[in-house]
């Protein structure tokens, strides 16, 4: 609004403001006008004052809410800070204004205020309810003066206020303030609807006051004649409310019954509440033919907010259908000042949690003597403080429990990104699975298309739409795992001209450890049972039974089978070790200095893991007894394979950087390396050969000072 103040203007806001603010806090306001005034600070504060004598006269704000409605000018305009604030003014005004720009900067990031997610958001990231009051007077003030700004901005004003500030106002309990906003909004977004219904409601306004007069006046007589102390009122519903209800029923103007409704207000002792609306319910239902369908009895069990009422629709004189409202004066003022939630009455979602903070709302409004600590306590929002709302880069806004992870929200979005999800990125950084969602983050999911879920994703994600999609991912995987990993056996024993018994599989399956064959082709197809090791097994099932019967254990078969095993039952592994048939397993590919174990073959070799092989687990809890002590005897010349695994953000010079930084290390030698880019990420895998432990993680370390890399780890 360009318009500056008239002098009658500025004059009856100083009246107010001296009253509201006391003179203290006015004298601050001027000494702060008068230090940091500019020209480009005039037009913002006449629009601060006209917003903040709205707020006092039209809402009821007082206090730290107009005085921060005053100081946002110059936190907005001028180098001065909240802190500032708190220093002149007070905590609660800083408090205030904390909560004015966190909630700006989270509006910024969502192209769909209309949604009801966000809605929430603002009630969630507002700590104190204040913020949101000062939202809608802002909003209320610019759509009354819509028309002194360009047709883009009426557009997007228009649209905020009917979808996100109108409801916001219908949840505080600003009924009128709501009321005006749709009324105006509709104005503007709807012009032709509006005007056609606006006359329609003028044209039937005799009409209406007509049938009022006509149906009350055979009532207050036998209501009189009751000795009922009463009082009858008629309210037209708004015009977007009665568009609202046409296009949910499909019906014309004229079609809509209800254009109004009649509330009888009884004047009677509480304790004869009850009893006096059954009366009046009696009479109104004797005269006029009710629509039991249509019966609504809040006074035998009252809402959960507290609402009280009886509700009829009867057929009044010449066929036409209206709905009386049968209450006390107590009732109506509970449902007047918006304890009830008519968002709630009307039958529109919510919970018990919102209705209670409103009835509190409303009570500590009422009280004049909280002020202080007391106030900014009272006023602190804590509605959502069970959820989390988080944008993804597009601003559309998810609702999650409080404590979700990444994988929760990666999941949320689809189950394919969350299947794929290896991290995500906040504000520039990047984060990993497990990361605790925060209010207002804005997320960008990582994905990659070798990524899939894993078992220990389900401590990761608490929610049960993720967890059972992991389960399900996961499930769907080993199936195909496992289907893969017969096909592959009966191809290869077929080309070996091995016939496949399946009596005689499973008791081999059972024999190596496995309850079910499904896990065994799973291991076959991932590697971690060899093919020909458990080809050998298969065929020379027969003699390893009669070896049972010998009581020949396998860890005496590993003993007859390398006979330099000393007799400690150490393996020794140096460069002078002959007659044992070992190797060094690619699960983990061993060098000097890693902590190892042997594990005899069922061809009676022996393989030599790492103590911390992802297989060791699995291999020691079935098969401990084909567990060998094993140990290096002195470091030798000889290298041997070690891969490693490499995340970072995808560079043009990444993989130079990397080669780089290997070839600088003499007792490396690069076998290969492959990268894999996604999403502005990579993953990448380096095959090496190196000597021992001390020059690999010498390596590691150099690897990840280099810009862009997040992660190096051992294959």
């Amino acid at each position: 609004m360009n318009r500056p103040l008239t002098y009658s203007e500025y004059r009856d806001a100083s009246r107010q403001l001296q009253k509201l603010l006391g003179e203290d806090t006015c004298r601050q306001l001027r000494r702060l006008w008068h230090e940091r005034h500019c020209p480009e600070l005039s037009q913002p504060m006449a629009t601060a004052l006209r917003i903040s004598m709205l707020a006092a006269n039209e809402m009821g704000l007082t206090g730290v809410t107009v005085t921060a409605i005053l100081v946002q000018v110059f936190t907005q305009n001028t180098g001065y800070t909240e802190k500032q604030a708190k220093a002149d003014f007070s905590e609660e005004v800083e408090y205030v204004l904390s909560g004015i720009r966190q909630v700006s900067e989270v509006y910024q990031k969502t192209k769909s205020p209309d949604s009801e997610n966000f809605r929430m958001l603002l009630l969630a990231l507002a700590k104190d309810v204040r913020v949101i009051m000062i939202m809608l007077a802002h909003r209320l003030f610019l759509i009354r003066h819509l028309d002194e700004y360009s047709v883009e901005e009426q557009d997007t004003i228009a649209h905020e206020v009917a979808y996100l500030y109108a409801p916001l106002a219908h949840r505080m309990g600003f009924y009128s303030v709501k009321t005006e906003m749709e009324e105006r909004a509709m104005e503007h977004n709807f012009p032709e609807t509006y005007r056609e219904l606006s006359k329609k409601l003028n044209d039937t306004a005799l009409e209406r006051e007509a049938y009022f007069d006509h149906f009350v006046g055979p009532l207050r007589q036998k209501l009189d004649a009751a000795g009922f102390k009463y009082e009858l009122k008629s309210r037209t519903k708004s015009i977007p409310s009665i568009w609202n209800k046409m296009k949910k029923q499909q019906v014309p103007f004229e079609g809509i019954y209800d254009l109004f409704a009649i509330r009888l207000i009884i004047d009677c002792p509480i304790e004869q509440e009850k009893a006096q609306c059954w009366q009046v319910y009696s009479i109104v239902t004797d005269m006029y033919t009710p629509d039991l369908r249509r019966m609504r009895d809040w006074l035998t069990q009252p809402k959960a907010n507290g609402y009280e009422s009886l509700h009829c629709t009867v057929m009044g004189p010449d066929g036409k259908y209206i709905e009386v409202q049968i209450r006390t004066q107590r009732m109506d003022e509970v449902a007047e000042k918006g304890v009830a939630a008519h968002w709630k009455y009307k039958n529109i979602s919510g919970d018990n949690r919102m209705e209670l903070w409103l009835k509190n709302l409303r009570d500590g409004l009422e009280n004049p003597d909280m002020g202080g600590r007391d106030s900014m306590d009272f006023f602190k929002m804590n509605l959502y403080d069970e959820e989390v709302f988080a944008f993804t880069p597009k601003g559309d806004l998810l609702r999650l429990p409080k404590g979700a992870s990444l994988l929760d929200f990666a999941f949320a979005i689809h189950t394919a990104v969350g299947s794929h999800c290896i991290g995500g990125r906040i504000d520039g950084r990047n984060v990993t699975l497990g990361y605790k969602i925060n209010n207002g983050d804005q997320i960008e999911v990582l994905t990659s298309p070798t990524q899939r879920p894993r078992a220990d994703w389900v401590k990761i994600a608490i929610t049960t739409k993720a967890r059972q999609k992991i389960r399900t991912v996961i499930k769907e995987t080993e199936t195909k795992l496992a289907n893969d990993g017969l096909e592959t056996l009966q191809r290869r024993f077929k080309n070996w001209k091995i016939e496949l018994d399946e009596a005689r599989l499973s008791k081999v399956g059972t024999r190596l450890g496995y309850k079910h064959l499904s896990q065994l082709y799973i291991d076959l197809q991932e590697g971690k049972m060899d093919l020909l090791e458990f080809r050998d097994a298969y065929l020379n099932y027969d003699k390893e039974k009669t070896d049972e019967r010998n009581t020949f254990t396998a860890t005496d078969y590993g003993k007859t089978t390398t006979d330099r095993i000393s007799h400690s039952d150490v393996l020794i592994i140096n460069e002078e070790t002959k007659g044992v048939q070992y190797s060094m397993a690619k699960c983990c590919h061993p060098i000097f200095g890693d902590e190892i174990f042997g594990f005899v073959t069922v061809s009676g070799g022996i393989k030599i893991h790492r103590k911390d092989c992802p297989n060791a687990p699995q291999m020691m809890a079935r098969f401990g007894y084909r567990i060998v002590r094993a140990a290096w005897e002195a470091k030798g010349s000889e290298q041997q394979i070690c891969p490693i695994f490499i995340t970072g953000d995808d560079q043009l010079s990444i993989m130079t950087n990397i080669t780089s930084v290997i070839a600088k290390e003499p007792s490396v030698t690069l076998r290969s390396i492959n990268i894999d880019a996604d999403g502005g990420r990579f993953k990448g895998r380096v095959v090496l050969t190196a000597r021992d432990t001390d020059t690999l993680e010498r390596l590691i370390r150099k690897l990840r000072t280099v810009k862009g890399i997040d992660e190096v780890s051992r294959g």
